[in-house]
């Protein structure tokens, strides 16, 4: 059972498509050579870590995941033990409460559950950071550093030029266009959540340069200017148009 609640963990971290008639092939594999290595007269204990740890978990996944390639089996392998220490820390954690087999058994689904609730927290943190970014912008001799998040929902185009318009926070703005590069700005056409059709002042300005996990250069990028706070808590400063990489 345990077995089979790993497999099912991996599957849903690789997102990969074995059944649960795959995943319980591989569970009684796995378990089936648990027991056979623990019977086997194997004195050497490196020996014996060789078969637990690499022949028992690569029969298992092999079986259960049906994973042919290096690089999906060595992240399975990994996973297979991240899951083991994260399932293994919740029932440790409800082990006071089990007192006979069925509750071992609730616990043991719960337990489920629960490491798939944290496995899809840290992920979508993650996918938070990965769009989170840095970017400099540049207009003549002035520079802004601000934060920036990579918005797919962002499309907006400017309808004359087709370019990508990215939507820059109106109080940084003030302070970095200042009013002689107010006077120059034009307006596109936009819609949005909760606004069905409006106009959205567009500047153009020297370069932008943008951080994440690369240094992405742009050179004369239209920059939105929104009419409201981006983020009430301040977060970010500016929406990037993911076209514009």
């Amino acid at each position: 059972m345990m077995d089979y609640i790993l497999l099912l963990l991996v599957r849903k971290m690789l997102k990969c498509t074995a059944t649960h008639g795959n995943i319980c092939i591989g569970a009684m594999t796995g378990s089936f050579l648990t027991c056979l290595v623990i019977i086997l007269p194997v004195l050497h204990p490196f020996l014996k870590f060789i078969l637990f740890h690499v022949v028992v978990n690569t029969a298992m996944i092999k079986a259960g995941l049906k994973i042919k390639d290096m690089r999906n089996f060595v992240k399975a392998l990994l996973m297979l033990y991240t899951g083991g220490f994260l399932l293994g820390g919740v029932m440790e954690h409800f082990r006071q409460y089990i007192k006979i087999g069925s509750m071992f058994l609730l616990v043991a689904v719960a337990a489920y559950y629960v490491v798939t609730w944290i496995w899809s927290f840290i992920v979508s943190v993650q996918r938070v950071n990965q769009y989170q970014c840095r970017a400099q912008l540049y207009l003549g001799q002035k520079k802004c550093c601000i934060k920036g998040m990579i918005d797919t929902g962002n499309g907006l185009r400017d309808p004359v030029t087709n370019e990508p318009v990215s939507i820059l926070d109106r109080k940084t703005a003030m302070k970095f266009l200042g009013e002689e590069k107010m006077g120059k700005i034009r307006y596109v056409p936009y819609h949005s959540i909760g606004k069905r059709e409006g106009v959205l002042p567009v500047v153009r300005i020297d370069k932008m340069c943008v951080e994440n996990d690369e240094i992405h250069w742009i050179k004369n990028p239209l920059i939105g200017i929104s009419e409201e706070e981006i983020t009430a808590e301040d977060t970010y400063q500016m929406i990037l148009n993911p076209d514009i990489f």
